[in-house]
Order: C-alpha cells, then structure tokens, then sequence
C-alpha cells in the first residue's frame, strides 16, 4: 500500500495531472488536445502547436519562443450487454476526464526542445455489481500518464527529426464477483478487488518533412513499454463461507499480487495539405501492434486461489488475450475563417483489436466511428480550442464462455459524448 501511494504522489507531483479513460480500441487512448480531437487527430503532418509533442515532436521546430497549452478532454460513455436475455447497461452518471499539458522552447534556429504529458493508455467499464457477467468483471479501470520529454533538431528548412524518452505510470483495478458455491445466487457471491501499480519505460523517434510549401509529411514510432506492476489481491467472503473447507485450506486470503502488461509499440502517418493560405487537410493513419498483448497473467504471493478442476489451490492465473493488430484511419479539415477564428471538422474509423474468442467485459467494444468539430480562437498570445466528439460504437455479438463469466450476448447503444478544452500561451 505505502509503495503504490508513494509512485502515486511522486506522479502527481510530478505533473499535477492524473488521466482516465471509458472506451477505447483496446485500450488506446488518441485525445491528447481540443484542436486534435477536433481534427480527428490528423496532426501527425501538421505538428505545429505544442501538442505535436503527442503526435509528432519533430515539428516542435516550427514553433517560436516558448509555448505551453493544457487542458482536458470530458467524456461521458454509455452501452447496453445483453446476457442470457437480460439486458445491462454501464454506469450512467459515468464522466472521464483525461488532462493533457505541453510546454516547448525553441532554443535556437537548429534545437528545439518540450515536455510533454499526456494520457497513452486507458479504460473504463463499470455495470451494477449484481449483473450477470460479474464474475468476469463488474468494474475495471486502467488510468495512465506518459511523461516525454524530447528533443528536436531542425537540419533545414525542410527536415526535422526528434527523439523523446517515455516514462508512464500506470494504476490497474478489477472487480469481480466469485461464484464459490457454485450457485450463482448473487448473495452468497464472494468479491475479488485486484489493484496494482508500476512505471514502465520507452521511447518515440519522429521525422517531419516539408517537400514544397504546400505540403508536410509527417512520421512518428513510439516504443513498447513493458509495465511491472505490484499491488495488493483482498478478498470479501460472506459470512457463509466461515469455516468452510475454502476457508480452512486458505483460499481467497488477502495476498500481495504482481503482473507484467506489455504497452505495444505503434506508429503513425500524416499528410497535410494546403490548396490555400486559410485551408489545410490532412490524412493519417496509425497502425498498432496490439499483438503484443497475448495474455493476462497475475501472480499472487501465496497460492488462493481455488481451482476446481484439480480441488487445488493455486497462485496464479492466466486469461488468454490474443489481441491482433489494428488500423486507425484519420481525416482533418481546418479553415481560417477570420483573423481570430478556425473551423475544424473530422472523422475516425478505428479498429478494434479484440478478438471473438476472447472478448470480455473489461473491454467490451468494437470498431468504432469519431465525428469530430471544433473551433480555434486566437488573439495576441492566446490560443483557446473547444471541441465536440461523437463516438460510436458498432454493435457486436458475443460468443460464450462460461467458463471465464462471459455468456452468449451482444453489445448495442454503445457511444460516448466528449468535450474537450485546450488553453494556450505564448511568450
């Protein structure tokens, strides 16, 4: 407990910032500005406000003096799971809201340098504790934060390139139900909270590339982060359970728990053009290697918990993930409509990693589509963008597995509503 508290103030003192997330294409996280949001992302050519420390640090280059932007994106996530006939739907009153802060130097024609911290990985998914697939999971939330600082170098006046360290903290919760009588009567279930914590470390190189001054291209790899995190498995049993053979042999003991989630490696693609001075589009993509996550593996100090099949107990536990890679296509559209004001318009297609074999409702989700708009104000040395995101989320079956919790089903209604917030200033 003293430990994860002590990596928790240290990060929060760090940057005074801590992220959420709801839904994701795994669990993903994109919504690293109001400008951004609103564009769909497609900044990876562009790169030219202190966000680009997100998408592509190497165009920090084309930013005078210093600059800093923050500020928040607010979500608000809905869907409905039907199982075994009965439908169920996620916490309604549910907001997220995952921070964002950035701050660039340009220290001479030739170096440029920025902080950036920003949320990369995240989710959320909470039901009624009492809902029928309880026993896979009523509540889990992955919160994260990178902290990247990285260095750009400007070789001329047409390529860049940058090169960044990446150190994220990240905090894992689960709860479920346990079924140990067999019954599935919801007041004899016993309850399972698993909660861990750990950094992990990466890095990100970035290329910027301006052919004509009609066009910039724009490269970015960011770096698996493999995550060692160590926490803490309680366990509640009702008072039923007192004494039981379960009981006696020391099943379901509060016990100290570790784990180790590889974050995968990704990079991203953009293209910007400006068939005039006020208009620019670009197009994007993000290709990441979520193959990387195989398997969910916890272990526990000491063997608690009981496995039926061999009457033993056991000190570990794997579930099978199998994730595949996936695609992310952008479009952005911005206009100056006067000196002070931006029209931003655009739009994601987002793929979903999981697969049917091993859907579950940690992450119950499908591909998605993002409708984005926004607006940019700017006067002086003040920069301020509001953004409005629509998610959708396609409707999926679900095979069973009983015997991980999840039953045959389906998700549907499953969107989510985001506002998002950045404030700038230049000195």
């Amino acid at each position: 407990m003293r430990t994860r508290l002590k990596s928790w103030v240290i990060a929060w003192g760090l940057v005074l910032l801590t992220a959420q997330f709801c839904s994701a294409a795994g669990f993903g996280i994109y919504e690293w500005s109001a400008r951004g949001n609103a564009l769909g992302g497609a900044t990876v050519g562009r790169a030219d406000d202190p966000s680009a420390l997100a998408s592509n640090p190497a165009g920090i280059t084309q930013l005078d003096g210093i600059q800093v932007l923050t500020g928040f994106t607010a979500i608000h996530p809905v869907l409905d799971i039907r199982t075994e006939d009965e439908w169920e739907s996620s916490d309604e009153d549910s907001l997220w809201i995952p921070p964002h802060f950035y701050a660039t130097w340009k220290i001479n024609d030739f170096y440029s340098v920025g902080l950036g911290t920003f949320s990369r990985f995240g989710l959320g998914s909470v039901f009624d504790e009492d809902w029928n697939g309880r026993y896979n999971s009523y509540e889990a939330i992955i919160e994260s934060m990178s902290i990247n600082p990285n260095m750009a170098i400007r070789f001329n006046d047409k390529f860049s390139a940058a090169v960044g360290v990446d150190a994220t903290y990240l905090n894992f919760s689960k709860k479920q139900k346990i079924n140990w009588t067999g019954t599935g009567i919801a007041s004899l279930d016993g309850d399972a909270h698993l909660e861990a914590d750990g950094w992990g470390y990466g890095f990100n190189v970035a290329l910027h590339y301006k052919p004509c001054q009609y066009a910039k291209v724009g490269l970015t790899y960011r770096s698996p982060v493999t995550m060692d995190v160590n926490g803490d498995a309680d366990f509640t049993m009702p008072s039923l359970y007192d004494g039981t053979m379960l009981d006696v042999i020391g099943a379901f003991s509060d016990t100290n728990a570790h784990g180790t989630v590889t974050l995968p490696d990704s990079f991203a693609l953009g293209i910007a053009m400006y068939p005039t001075d006020k208009l620019s589009i670009e197009v994007g993509a993000v290709y990441t290697l979520w193959s990387k996550y195989d398997e969910l593996t916890i272990k526990y100090s000491d063997p608690v918990v009981f496995d039926p099949a061999t009457m033993s107990l056991k000190s570990e536990t794997t579930q099978a993930k199998n994730w595949e890679d996936v695609w992310r296509f952008n479009i952005g559209v911005e206009y100056a409509a006067l000196d002070w004001l931006d029209l931003r318009l655009g739009y994601v297609f987002d793929q979903s990693p999981v697969q049917d074999e091993t859907i579950d409702y940690m992450v119950p989700a499908n591909d998605r589509h993002l409708f984005n708009g926004g607006l940019g104000f700017h006067w002086d040395s003040w920069v301020v963008d509001v953004n409005y995101t629509y998610l959708m989320i396609m409707d999926r079956d679900i095979d069973g597995r009983p015997e991980d919790g999840v039953y045959d089903g389906e998700i549907d209604n499953a969107d989510a509503h985001m506002v998002g917030l950045s404030v700038g200033y230049k000195f």
